[in-house]
């Protein structure tokens, strides 16, 4: 593959520090070579984020970077070796259909990982054809911007190209690579592929280069690894809080979609709530439920007790003090994700102050909510605009009727005025998120028809979901009827 100098063409300050792991922890190959590649999304802003010229990107010669035609100067392509807890079964895995290229170096010192997704067969494909078709991919674009937009964590899409061949799934459908951007890939299941090999040197160089990317301030304390867990857990216990705050259904939580990072990674049968039901499962291989929204932070908790696993060798040679240790950290996962999330829903509700009884007022409303079969993000929205029209749902129902007289007794309380309420409260709750029936209707425009019109203007609307705009109303509401038995699928 050949390797091209393009720093000064274009921005690129590329390296590659994941090939100074021992070579267990990764597969070195080049991309398959894709003859026709087509730019058919550019991400702009990240690419100025990232030190990059996005005009100089439309480029031919930049547009074969994207489809892993050729590789900046200082990016080392490989493909990584992990494990996973898929539905609670352990399997050793590895990326089968995407290659990290390097790591992009902005101009304020940040590492971003640059990984291709879709660029053919590794050594970790397991008879897949390493191959992406394009919806799968412009779905990761759409659904991973709106994330960061709403300020979660997030892995993010540079670009989308089009690869000018077919990809066989149950039809033949269009190829495609997206560049995926990340502060690392570096999952729970990168330690449980290394607790699995049994070479407690090769987890300890893991941990150490985890903590230089993540939490090099730990480096120099005592018993970093389980300082690090600790980093780990809280960041892990943030995330999962804002997922539940926006209605978020990841579908696949396995222990390979875990970061160490805290980013949110691997946006395969994701889809967001429409009516607020705890067991909301939209993932078609979620048969038993695992993954629905309500069970979310117990899977985030079973998770990070197979991570603490892994980190036992290095936390204490003596395996029964090592347990103790990581036990008494675990236990902490469940007060501090419900201290993120009564925290988030407290600003949610414009409640500046706390009170005792703040906890049981928001439990109500999400029991009312559920019982009503309300909007999610439409009851948040009609509370923050003080119009309850936004949600008919609730309009009539007596219990939300009292509920609403108590918050509003509530919000009187505290010393903020009416505007500072509204302002904390636009802040936190939504105008719009990403439909799933909206996110479908730009796919199929741009798969089907190849018009990218609907799938752009959904993007730019979903770039400032807080803004509460006339553009945002054609995009607030739900499906109806017809999207109760919703569906999404993964992407393989």
């Amino acid at each position: 593959m050949p390797k091209q100098d393009l720093k000064h063409q274009v921005g690129w300050n590329f390296d590659n520090t994941y090939i100074q792991l021992p070579k267990n922890f990764y597969s070195e190959l080049n991309p398959n070579v894709v003859e026709e590649p087509d730019l058919v999304l550019l991400n702009e802003r990240l690419a100025e984020l990232l030190g990059l010229d996005a005009d100089q990107l439309k480029e031919d010669k930049q547009v074969n970077v994207f489809a892993g035609n050729a590789i900046p100067e200082g990016g080392h392509a490989l493909a990584q070796a992990y494990a996973g807890h898929q539905f609670g079964n352990f399997t050793i895995l590895g990326d089968g259909r995407a290659l990290l290229i390097g790591e992009q170096i902005t101009p304020e010192g940040e590492r971003f990982d640059l990984q291709l997704k879709g660029s053919g067969r590794t050594a970790f494909s397991r008879g897949g054809d390493g191959r992406a078709a394009l919806g799968p991919m412009l779905r990761e674009y759409v659904i991973s911007e709106a994330m960061h937009s709403l300020g979660i964590p997030t892995t993010r899409s540079l670009a989308v190209v089009t690869t000018g061949e077919l990809v066989l799934r149950e039809i033949g459908l269009p190829g495609a690579v997206m560049t995926r951007v990340a502060s690392s890939h570096l999952r729970v299941g990168t330690f449980q592929y290394a607790a699995a090999k049994g070479n407690v040197e090769e987890l300890k160089k893991l941990a150490d280069y985890a903590i230089r990317r993540h939490d090099p301030a730990l480096e120099s304390v005592e018993n970093p690894y389980l300082i690090f867990y600790r980093s780990v857990l809280k960041r892990q216990a943030e995330l999962i809080a804002k997922w539940q705050l926006v209605g978020f259904i990841h579908g696949v939580m396995n222990t390979d979609n875990m970061t160490i990072s805290g980013e949110t990674i691997d946006y395969g049968p994701c889809a967001f709530m429409n009516t607020y039901k705890p067991d909301t499962v939209f993932s078609s291989i979620d048969v038993q439920g695992r993954y629905a929204y309500g069970n979310q932070p117990y899977i985030a908790n079973w998770n990070l007790a197979r991570f603490a696993e892994t980190l036992l060798p290095l936390i204490n040679q003596d395996q029964d003090k090592a347990i103790e240790s990581v036990q008494e950290e675990l236990a902490t996962f469940k007060t501090t994700y419900l201290n993120y999330w009564y925290e988030g829903m407290s600003k949610k509700l414009g409640l500046c102050t706390i009170e005792e009884s703040d906890q049981e007022l928001i439990d109500q409303l999400l029991g009312i909510m559920e019982a009503e079969e309300a909007d999610f993000t439409n009851t948040f929205r009609a509370l923050t605009l003080d119009d309850l029209s936004e949600e008919p749902a609730l309009s009539c129902s007596k219990e939300f009727s009292e509920w609403h007289n108590r918050w509003k007794q509530r919000l009187t309380s505290q010393p903020q005025t009416t505007e500072e309420v509204l302002q904390l409260m636009k802040q936190h709750n939504p105008a719009v998120i990403p439909r799933n029936h909206r996110v479908e209707e730009a796919l199929d425009a741009a798969v089907e028809d190849g018009d990218y019109s609907v799938l752009n203007k959904l993007v730019h609307v979903l770039n400032d979901p807080f803004a509460y705009t006339s553009e945002h109303e054609a995009y607030k509401h739900g499906p109806g009827d017809e999207g109760k038995d919703y569906r999404t699928f993964c992407g393989t």
